[in-house]
């Protein structure tokens, strides 16, 4: 209930863009439109769309938890460990990717790769809220949510691949780095601490 009142409230601030952000994965337009804009990450649609994004992550891992481990107590109290360890891991990467990209001084550089990777997250979400109602509502296997959630991440990343291919390829070994640092590295010591 709380992500549909989310969802509201986000299209009550800026229905344009909370359209856009849905449809970021299949619409280049918008999210080069996003990435020519100064906008900051600390206005009210950002953090409400940032805390839908972690509320709906939490979800699917605390439902892949309890798949994966049946003899795990459910309760809130396990869920707000899974959603506060999700919301402190996103912003301690996005902190840290802001100060490094100030740092170096190439935020120009990688503003749209950056852009086009937190809104590609964005429709991700959306798409998993959806299955997740389903899951939870109809008799939709939680099974076919896990692979769907999979398909989904495998389709973003692609996309963000061949969306970013001159950067990637031209700072291959960067991007690799970054790969490694910020995307895989801390997912799977998060990983290691859920499970």
């Amino acid at each position: 209930m709380l992500l549909f009142v989310g969802v509201f409230l986000l299209n009550a601030l800026n229905a344009d863009r909370l359209k856009g952000s849905v449809f970021s994965l299949f619409n280049i337009n918008f999210v080069e439109s996003e990435s020519q804009e100064n906008s900051t990450p600390f206005n009210t649609f950002q953090i409400v769309l940032f805390i839908f994004t972690v509320i709906v992550l939490s979800l699917l891992t605390y439902n892949f938890k309890n798949y994966k481990l049946p003899t795990n107590v459910a309760g809130f109290s396990s869920y707000t460990h899974v959603f506060l360890s999700l919301l402190f891991y996103f912003l301690i990467k996005r902190t840290l990717e802001h100060l490094l990209f100030h740092l170096f001084l190439i935020k120009k550089e990688v503003r749209f790769f950056i852009i086009s990777k937190i809104n590609y997250l964005h429709t991700v979400t959306f798409l998993l809220y959806i299955a997740l109602v389903l899951s939870e509502y109809t008799g939709f296997k939680q099974l076919y949510l896990f692979y769907f959630a999979a398909l989904l991440f495998i389709i973003r990343f692609v996309i963000h691949l061949v969306n970013n291919k001159k950067l990637i390829f031209n700072k291959l070994f960067y991007f690799i780095l970054y790969i490694c640092t910020f995307e895989i590295a801390p997912l799977f010591i998060l990983f290691k601490m859920m499970f």
